[in-house]
């Protein structure tokens, strides 16, 4: 199997669904990330520097599943589902050929992640089903599937910890909070965790549920 993920921003990934993809890695899903914007106003000093520092950052993150990711170097802060946006996407798309794709919802808190949402959803037509990630804090976020990630925290949480330039301790706990509350939502046992997406059906593609990661057992 392979999976695109998709995120706008160098730490997007990791934050919304890392737990997911590190799932997908142990099942030997072969996985490709993609970041859409160079990361360089998420930050003071030199926009160059702050730059390059978040591409060696997102390089770290991955590391351990095996990736490398492809950066598209779009200006941060500045990214529209333009012809330029959606041609970079429907290549890599068609380059990768993946069976499923991951990215922002697009009613997410930031521009730059609505942008890239619209852009996938574009640019996957009839190529690959696309499965759109929570959003920050879950705001207006209704989700159809649950991925079981408790296995997987602690992978999830040093990948988010790789980006020191963005403060990170404040997204482990933020991911935290919502992973457990999403567990709760769907059933998960106490302790359980939990990163929530939305699929919407969009011809030819019905029902996702084989492609996704099989929960734990109950009792393990």
């Amino acid at each position: 199997m392979k999976i695109l993920a998709l995120g706008a921003h160098p730490d997007d990934i990791e934050i919304f669904m890392f737990g997911t993809l590190a799932a997908y890695a142990a099942l030997g899903a072969e996985l490709t990330f993609a970041i859409a914007t160079d990361g360089a106003k998420g930050g003071k000093g030199d926009p160059a520097a702050l730059a390059k520092a978040r591409r060696e950052e997102a390089t770290e993150a991955a590391g351990p599943l095996g990736v490398t990711p492809r950066f598209l170097d779009f200006p941060d802060g500045a990214l529209v589902a333009d012809a330029a946006l959606i041609g970079a996407l429907k290549a890599l798309i068609g380059e990768v050929g993946s069976d499923l794709a991951i990215t922002h919802a697009p009613n997410d808190y930031h521009g730059d992640h609505r942008a890239l949402s619209d852009g996938v959803r574009i640019a996957a037509s009839f190529a690959v089903p696309v499965l759109h990630a929570d959003t920050l804090g879950g705001t207006g976020f209704s989700p159809t599937h649950y991925v079981d990630v408790f296995a997987h925290w602690d992978i999830k949480a040093k990948a988010i910890r790789a980006h020191r330039s963005q403060d990170p301790e404040r997204f482990v706990g933020g991911a935290r909070t919502q992973n457990e509350f999403r567990a709760g939502q769907c059933n998960g046992a106490p302790g359980a965790l939990a990163e929530a997406f939305r699929f919407e059906p969009v011809f030819p593609f019905a029902d996702i549920r084989e492609l996704l990661p099989p929960a734990r057992r109950s009792g393990r």
